[in-house]
């Protein structure tokens, strides 16, 4: 069977993207079966049963909003209680929806060559992000100054002493670039790219992405960093590249509050 000129060696085409016949002549029909019901729908269930858990935690334990206030102990509570309804999503799809395989169904696929993940995630931190928000800060100082965009972050770094630095370190450098991956890229975007246009189905992931982090000095950068997560999932047709560049990101970016 003929492959497409931009299939491997560099890439593979996942399981759930569209094939065109005039592609791959004879191609099979994907046995993932996405809908927007999946993604939208069992994309909101998941952020819904996390908010839950998040609300149960807080008020069950009386957790501060100041998040220098709260227990070392929730740092770890509150990202388990996000990733455990968004890991459990991707169980139940691809189970009663794909081929019950986690690699083929979100193209979770490492290679050797994916290690060019790592100077993309560090360019993303240190160049890219600066030059998409400098505009930002022109025109609305008070809004994006440096302070703001890098808030959160700093203040969730003062607040781990310890063996918890260690902790937010899995899980700001492992835990979230893996599962935030599986969501974004292999799930939402390779399911819209199944189902719309390529571009169109990366520029609403990377809104997506951006949005749900909640914070309006981020937005530019995230936005940014998200589309180039999106365009190397797309060009390699496997997470390998772009979970490598998210950790290669985050790691960056707790070496400059380490440092500073």
């Amino acid at each position: 069977m003929s492959r497409p000129p931009w299939d491997p060696p560099f890439g593979e085409r996942p399981y759930g993207q569209r094939v065109f016949a005039h592609e791959v002549p004879h191609a099979p029909t994907s046995r993932v079966r996405y809908t927007f019901a999946w993604l939208v729908g069992g994309w909101i269930a998941a952020y819904a049963a996390a908010t839950a858990l998040q609300v149960f935690l807080v008020s069950a334990f009386d957790i501060s909003d100041d998040v220098s206030q709260q227990p070392r102990w929730f740092l770890l509570a509150g990202a388990m209680s996000l990733w455990i309804p968004q890991v459990g999503l991707l169980v139940v799809f691809s189970r009663r929806a794909g081929t019950g395989s986690f690699r083929d169904d979100f193209s979770f696929r490492f290679r050797l060559v994916d290690v060019w993940g790592v100077p993309i995630g560090v360019l993303s931190q240190v160049l890219v992000v600066g030059l998409v928000t400098w505009p930002f800060r022109r025109w609305f100082p008070d809004t994006f100054n440096p302070e703001n965009v890098e808030d959160r972050a700093r203040t969730l770094y003062d607040s781990a002493r310890g063996p918890w630095l260690v902790v937010l370190g899995l899980i700001v450098v492992l835990g979230a670039p893996l599962v935030e991956e599986l969501v974004y890229r292999g799930f939402l975007q390779l399911g819209m790219q199944s189902r719309i246009n390529d571009i169109v189905a990366i520029l609403i992931t990377a809104a997506w992405f951006a949005g749900i982090h909640g914070r309006v000095a981020e937005l530019p950068g995230l936005f940014a960093f998200a589309l180039v997560l999106g365009v190397a999932f797309h060009m390699t047709r496997r997470l390998g590249m772009s979970v490598i560049a998210h950790l290669a990101f985050n790691a960056t970016g707790l070496a400059f509050l380490a440092l500073t």
